[in-house]
């Protein structure tokens, strides 16, 4: 089987206008949707936002995890 990531994103287009979601998988069948951003006036505005906003997620996960070994390790 093939393991999927835990963050990700998605673009739609709603009358005209295109919106970008990324969204975090809560469980197997669930997922959550941590931010959203609506009218971008073509799909590249769309995903390059999506792109930088999960770089962004990933960095600041990577960043609370350290902290978080750093307090378990120091207990």
């Amino acid at each position: 089987m093939k393991q999927s990531k835990k963050y990700t994103s998605r673009l739609q287009e709603v009358e005209g206008a295109w919106s970008a979601e990324i969204l975090r998988r809560v469980s197997a069948r669930k997922t959550s949707t941590s931010k959203k951003q609506d009218g971008f006036a073509t799909e590249e505005e769309a995903q390059a936002w999506a792109s930088t906003q999960l770089a962004e997620f990933h960095q600041q996960q990577t960043k609370k995890n350290k902290r978080s070994r750093e307090n378990k390790t120091a207990n």
